[in-house]
């Protein structure tokens, strides 16, 4: 059947023709390298992010063992404290006898 040149009666006179389009060999490597810039820099904001985090965790750190420290300080201070306290009123206390010097040493 050959081809007609002209359309005869009740024929249309529109030819479509399907084409499937592909990208080419440097429409893919584009597309590549946008991904992969894309994938960069969501890695970067996380890595950001867990640095941001990570400082703020070093910083409490921190602050927990000056806190400790300073705990630890204030129970020395109060055993210190409640020793000299229980000393004085402890019942060997009560009964020791004061001792008044009787003579002076002259140079």
């Amino acid at each position: 059947m050959s081809k007609q040149r002209f359309a005869s009666r009740n024929q249309n006179t529109t030819n479509f023709q399907v084409r499937e389009r592909t990208l080419g060999p440097v429409s893919n490597t584009i597309m590549l390298i946008v991904l992969a810039c894309l994938l960069g820099l969501l890695y970067l904001t996380q890595v950001t992010k867990t640095n941001a985090y990570s400082y703020k965790i070093n910083a409490l750190q921190t602050q927990q063992a000056d806190l400790k420290d300073q705990n630890a300080d204030l129970e020395v201070a109060s055993a210190r404290l409640q020793a000299l306290e229980r000393v004085k009123n402890s019942e060997v206390a009560k009964n020791l006898v004061t001792i008044a010097p009787k003579a002076t040493l002259q140079n």
